[in-house]
């Protein structure tokens, strides 16, 4: 997943904590955010299960791929790319589009769209603004969090690199180290994701 689930909460109760009581009204916020966090984690689920499907098709291929000297991961952009045409996925991840952030900007937009959707039709939400200016908060919103998000993965990054002997990025030891000094890092930034 390209946000850890613990963050996509901080971003559902952030985001509803922006929003009332100036663009909507949540009868409950608590469920208001699990609501906005469940569609959140939906909709990057889409790509994971997308990920996987390409793994499972390349995986079918990998021996032809080997003798034929195909890259796995030229092959792999190539096949999700045709994936995501044929099945309408707006990509998640912004660095495959040019993004700096982890979301794309085109999938934040997708989000708020259908964020707005689902409160026009909760019973637990009640929209004082116009749906678009309710839309456009929820882009803002979320881009402010994904930018801080940023600096607190490239300071972890930065932590990894920095240590005495070099660990590869994608190895257990650097999983474990980038999840502390990222927790650490978004700690000082003022955000608990436990």
């Amino acid at each position: 997943m390209l946000l850890p689930k613990e963050f996509v909460s901080y971003i559902a109760t952030q985001l509803i904590k922006r929003l009332t009581p100036t663009y909507m009204e949540a009868a409950n916020p608590a469920v208001a955010a699990e609501i906005t966090g469940g569609l959140v984690l939906q909709e990057l689920e889409v790509e994971d299960k997308l990920n996987d499907d390409v793994r499972d098709l390349l995986s079918q291929y990998s021996e032809y791929m080997r003798r034929e000297g195909i890259s796995y991961q030229e092959m792999f952009k190539k096949i999700k790319t045709q994936m995501i045409r044929e099945r309408k996925i707006v990509r998640a991840s912004g660095r495959d589009t040019g993004d700096s952030m982890k979301l794309s900007r085109d999938k934040i937009t997708d989000i708020s769209h259908k964020l707005v959707a689902v409160m026009r039709k909760g019973r637990d939400f009640r929209l004082k603004k116009d749906q678009n200016e309710v839309r456009l908060e929820i882009v803002r919103t979320i881009t402010d969090i994904l930018q801080v998000e940023d600096k607190a993965d490239r300071a972890a990054r930065q932590k990894i690199r920095a240590q005495k002997r070099e660990i590869v990025e994608g190895a257990d030891e650097w999983a474990v180290l980038h999840r502390r000094y990222y927790a650490d890092e978004l700690r000082k930034l003022g955000i608990e994701i436990g």
